[in-house]
């Protein structure tokens, strides 16, 4: 029964997790944002009292 043989499928599962823990996040962690955040001003906005119609 060669299902049962674990020398194929043993190289398989590790170069499987090769690629999933070494290639895949060096290739996505190189993609950089379109929109780079931008920091907040330290000024406050002036907020004023909203007069209910009731």
């Amino acid at each position: 029964m060669p299902q049962l043989n674990p020398g194929p499928w043993f190289a398989i599962l590790v170069f499987s997790w090769l690629i999933f823990l070494v290639i895949i996040p060096t290739k996505v962690m190189n993609h950089t944002s379109p929109n780079e955040p931008t920091p907040l001003n330290a000024e406050k906005h002036k907020t004023e009292p909203w007069d209910w119609p009731w």
